[in-house]
């Protein structure tokens, strides 16, 4: 209690300094750096999380019509914006695929397919969130939930458990899987819950960004990772055992439990190609990606694959739906007020007369090793994504690259630390890697991931025309 109290205060005292000790920028409302003053102590209180953080950002927004110069209408605006209730269909969506068990399904298929060694079924494992990541928004759902199961079972096959026999081929899986989950993030744009902040982010900027165009962007640097950092990983952490023939019979074995799909599976097949063949052509037929996202839910509903039930006890959902709805208007009340500008102007002034491109390599450095002191990929991309675009904008950078470079970066710097994303605890507490060879491993691939994004990915990019 004296910890979370002591942490309450603290959100108070930052508040308090930010709004009525330090002057506001010229041209800048009391009114506006007030609100300034309730998100930066909404986003640290995310990081702190004195009480959960969906009730840290209700009292945000509350406050911004008490303090902040909103009207309570205005401040609860985000609430109906369409790219919170994509990510709440998402959610649905993936909830379908969990409970009918479609979702473990592509997994063992995966493994049964590639899984004859252990390299094989590292990228089995990646392959299989990448295709859940096309729909599925939640890294925690997809690997905590599908994954990380999968990945214990075949290590203890073969012996290797915690302590003496990690070695032999846990202590390889449970690193190599993890850092291609970081991966598969940051190439779709329901590749995690943040993900589609950052496109609204940039679309405020003038940068629309679809679930195509980032599909397209992030294949390329994506696939590449994803070919070579479990290639890395297994130089840093070899394991002993390297055939794993029992691992495709585990997963054959599974699918004859699991026995035929059944008419549920059939249905959500059906609409999970349906809905990601509508938003890969979004760009032809013009229809939201969000309506798609809301007709596969009633599909589902209607059907009865997706029960209303699931909807309302979707808790992770629903949370969601509070503090990203609320941190989203609070964003865009900043920029609109001009703070976010104002920001980057000051933090431009320290750089002179600096071309954009040393700035641009210095900003996605700091941006991307800040995560050492996060453990949340959202409270990351609010705290700094914001910023450095508008600094980046203001220095003359080429906007669809600082969009997208900050967008991904985000997502596999949490591949650095054993907290940096919510199922890396998951992971790590399986306890088969020391703490010490986690970091190792992290810093290792973070340069690998860095080199092939900004020479190959930078590149894609161009050939592509984003800048």
């Amino acid at each position: 209690m004296t910890s979370k109290l002591l942490r309450l205060l603290a959100l108070l005292a930052i508040y308090l300094l930010i709004a009525y000790l330090w002057p506001p920028p010229a041209g800048i409302k009391p009114t506006d750096w007030r609100l300034f003053a309730v998100f930066v102590s909404t986003v640290v209180g995310l990081i702190l999380q004195p009480i959960p953080g969906g009730a840290l950002v209700l009292i945000g927004v509350t406050a911004s019509a008490v303090v902040g110069g909103l009207s309570i209408k205005s401040a609860l605006e985000g609430y109906s914006d369409s790219t919170v209730w994509l990510v709440m269909a998402a959610f649905f969506l993936s909830r379908s695929l969990l409970n009918t068990g479609l979702a473990r399904r592509i997994a063992l298929l995966f493994v049964r397919a590639f899984g004859h060694t252990s390299l094989g079924v590292t990228y089995a494992l990646a392959l299989s969130d990448v295709t859940l990541a096309t729909i599925i928004p939640s890294n925690g759902a997809r690997s905590g939930g599908v994954t990380l199961p999968i990945v214990r079972s075949i290590a203890e096959l073969y012996g290797s458990r915690p302590g003496e026999t990690a070695g032999k081929l846990g202590t390889y899986l449970m690193l190599a899987v993890y850092q291609s989950i970081c991966i598969s993030a940051a190439m779709f744009l329901t590749g995690q819950a943040s993900n589609p902040l950052a496109a609204q982010m940039a679309a405020q900027q003038g940068f629309p960004v679809s679930w195509t165009s980032w599909f397209v962007a992030g294949v390329v640097p994506g696939a590449l990772s994803l070919l070579i950092i479990p290639r890395v990983v297994m130089a840093m952490a070899p394991p002993e055992v390297k055939h794993t023939p029992e691992a495709r019979g585990f997963a054959a074995d599974e699918l004859t439990k699991m026995g035929p799909m059944s008419k549920a599976e059939w249905i959500l097949t059906a609409i999970f190609i349906a809905v990601c063949g509508l938003w890969a052509t979004s760009g032809w037929h013009k229809m939201d990606i969000t309506l798609t996202a809301l007709l596969g839910c009633a599909a589902l509903l209607l059907t009865g694959v997706l029960l209303w039930e699931d909807v309302k006890t979707e808790t992770a959902a629903w949370d969601l739906f509070i503090w990203y709805g609320g941190l989203l208007r609070l964003g865009r009340a900043l920029n609109d007020g001009g703070v976010t500008k104002a920001f980057a102007q000051s933090i431009g002034s320290l750089f002179g007369d600096s071309g954009w491109v040393m700035l641009f390599v210095v900003a996605l450095l700091i941006y991307f090793y800040a995560h050492y002191f996060l453990a949340s990929i959202t409270a990351h991309l609010l705290a700094m994504y914001p910023p450095f675009l508008a600094l980046l904008i203001l220095k003359g950078a080429p906007l669809g690259l600082v969009v997208f470079a900050f967008a991904c970066f985000t997502n596999f710097s949490a591949g650095l630390t054993n907290y940096g994303t919510t199922p890396s605890p998951m992971f790590f507490a399986q306890g088969y890697s020391s703490m010490a060879l986690w970091f190792r491993v992290g810093f290792v691939c973070s340069v690998v991931n860095i080199a092939i994004w900004s020479t190959f990915g930078f590149g894609w990019w161009k050939l592509l025309g984003i800048w």
